[in-house]
This record gives C-alpha cells, structure tokens and sequence, in this order.
C-alpha cells in the first residue's frame, strides 16, 4: 500500500509523463498517465483524512467531500475533466486540444489539492 507521499510523488511524476507523452505524440498514453495523476492526488488527500480510496466511487467521494470542505467546486469540476481524459485512453475521442487543456486542467488540481492542509 502507497503512503500519502508515495501518492503524491506518483501523481508528479505521472503528470510529468503525461507531458511527455503528449509531446510524442501518444495520446492515449498521455491521456492514461493524467487520469493517474489525478488519481494518485486525490488518494494522497484522503489518505491524509482516513477516507476510502480503493475505488473509481471512492475518489468521486472524496472529489464531493473535498468540493463541501473548501467549498471550491471546481475541484469537483477538475476531477470529472480528468476522469473523462481516463475514458478517453479507452476511446481517443478527445481532440488534441482539447486533451492539452484536460492535462492543464488536471495539473491545475493537483496543485490547489497540495495546498489544502492535512487534517
């Protein structure tokens, strides 16, 4: 089992080679990578606060808990863009650019989960 730091150094580094993998050119790669990214950061908070985390239904929970926390809906709004950037490594209907903006979007959550204090 991952520790909290473990979870967020996974989620900057998955981040990274969403990047990455974006610039190659593999969308789906980089589409997979920013849906771990995510993931990761979401399981680090809730690692934090003692909530489930083993499941898609989990981390929309903690997304919802989180959302009613800070009262910061976007982190519920972010967490969907990256859950459709996950079904889109199955699909690949995102566009290029629309897939570039979900992986901004996605770095844009980890960062606002980082600063919000542990419990």
């Amino acid at each position: 089992m991952l520790s909290t730091l473990d979870h967020n150094a996974t989620a900057r580094h998955f981040i990274q080679q969403a990047d990455e993998e974006f610039d190659r050119g593999d969308m789906l790669q980089a589409s997979e990578k920013g849906w771990g990214a995510a993931a990761h950061a979401m399981k680090a908070i809730a690692d934090t606060r003692g909530w489930q985390h083993q499941n898609h239904r989990d981390l929309f929970t903690v997304a919802d808990r989180l959302t009613t926390e800070t009262g910061r809906a976007e982190i519920r709004n972010l967490f969907q863009i990256a859950s459709a950037t996950h079904q889109n490594f199955y699909e690949g209907w995102l566009t290029t650019e629309t897939l570039k903006g979900n992986l901004a979007n996605i770095e844009r959550l980890l960062a606002i989960l980082e600063d919000i204090p542990a419990v």
